[in-house]
């Protein structure tokens, strides 16, 4: 809104040509939404606690944790607020690609929202069924991806929808441009064609693995906002980067005409993440629950296929890969020693991953901070990735 007015005002006011900066512009996206989250966070929090929508610690968990039942669950709320508001003020919503992101975040967001809702009001220990929850977030992966494959291949905002039609009038048999190949780190020459099926299996599979890979992390306090800060501040470099034609050239990354707008998203984002740390350290105030869990996850993915750095994000968001592993090899490997041995057998004290740690005597501050060094170091690595090629 604030861009379109200066821009309405500028002719007779210079000093407004300062909102045509992305830089400026995603610096007060960060501190608006840092500044909203602080000031409704503990609004929020009453609130929250009114409606009694607190924790339930689950009894085989760490005996530590049971401090926390009755903690208010779905904070994730005061975050999504922040960044809209936020993002009202602050974005170009002329743009492409702040539409498909605001509706994977706000989409999953209801997600979350409904799953927790029925978790903590309806005493409903399943929420949301599993079946319900993938076929909503399959939906909006998938339209977002449809969307995705041709705007990323697009020059500008008019050409998306007559690339569509041209696939169509093909047979859905056109092949993309190689700025939306799979891009591959430390290797300058090389990236590998996806044409637009695989794209858009690509981007599914980002988006909604993502989502849940930070939806598992979130277990401990503190452990899975902050990631998620560092992450998608990389991630919004990448899109300054990626938007920039001088830049991307000398960079050798696909240049995306439009991608330097998500880094007032990612701007936002952090903002937003950074203050509701400030109610999330331990111990915490109120938890994100799946409202913001998946929401916000389901935004790095959304982001990362934008600036086609899905390779990059599976590195610094190390972290949350590791932790769904550490679930899937759980179950799969008790399945199988129950089928073939009669009784189940684990690999891990405790899955996921936090867990484990905290069973085998560490606290949970610890393995919060050492989880925060590990992806600061892998963000490290993969912002290195723009030169190392």
């Amino acid at each position: 809104m604030l861009l379109w007015l200066s821009q309405f005002f500028q002719a007779d006011f210079g000093p407004l040509r300062v909102f045509n900066f992305i830089t400026f512009r995603a610096v007060f996206a960060t501190m608006t939404a840092m500044g909203i989250g602080l000031f409704a966070g503990p609004a929020v929090i009453r609130m929250l606690t009114r409606l009694k929508v607190g924790q339930a610690v689950r009894k085989d968990g760490p005996q530590t944790h049971l401090v926390k039942t009755g903690t208010p669950t779905m904070g994730g709320a005061l975050i999504l607020i922040s960044i809209a508001i936020s993002i009202f003020l602050w974005a170009d919503f002329s743009n492409r690609f702040i539409w498909p992101l605001l509706l994977v975040t706000f989409g999953f967001g209801a997600i979350g929202w409904v799953d927790d809702y029925r978790k903590v009001v309806y005493k409903d220990p399943e929420g949301m069924r599993s079946r319900e929850k993938f076929f909503w977030q399959s939906l909006i992966g998938l339209l977002t991806a449809l969307y995705l494959a041709f705007s990323v291949a697009a020059p500008s905002n008019t050409r998306v929808f007559s690339l569509f039609v041209e696939w169509v009038q093909s047979g859905f048999s056109m092949y993309l441009p190689p700025k939306a190949d799979l891009i591959v780190p430390f290797i300058k020459t090389f990236s590998y064609p996806l044409g637009v099926w695989g794209f858009i299996t690509l981007t599914y599979l980002v988006i909604v693995g993502t989502s849940n890979a930070v939806n598992l992390t979130d277990g401990l306090d503190g452990l899975a906002i902050m990631p998620i800060v560092m992450v998608g501040s990389a991630l919004g470099l990448f899109a300054y980067l990626t938007g920039s034609a001088n830049y991307s050239k000398y960079l050798f990354i696909p240049h995306i005409p439009g991608a330097g707008e998500l880094l007032i998203f990612c701007g936002a984002m952090a903002g937003a993440g950074l203050a509701f740390l400030w109610y999330n350290a331990h111990p915490a105030q109120v938890f994100m629950g799946d409202v913001g869990a998946l929401a916000l996850g389901g935004a790095l993915g959304t982001i990362a296929v934008i600036v086609r750095q899905e390779i990059v994000l599976f590195i610094m968001g190390g972290i949350f890969v590791v932790e769904t592993l550490s679930v899937m090899i759980q179950v799969g490997y008790f399945k199988y020693a129950k089928k073939k041995y009669g009784a189940g057998r684990k690999v891990f004290l405790m899955a996921p991953l936090h867990h484990h740690f905290e069973v085998k005597g560490w606290k949970e501050t610890q393995v919060v901070i050492r989880f925060w060094i590990i992806t600061m170091m892998l963000v490290l690595f993969g912002l290195s990735t723009l030169k190392l090629r």
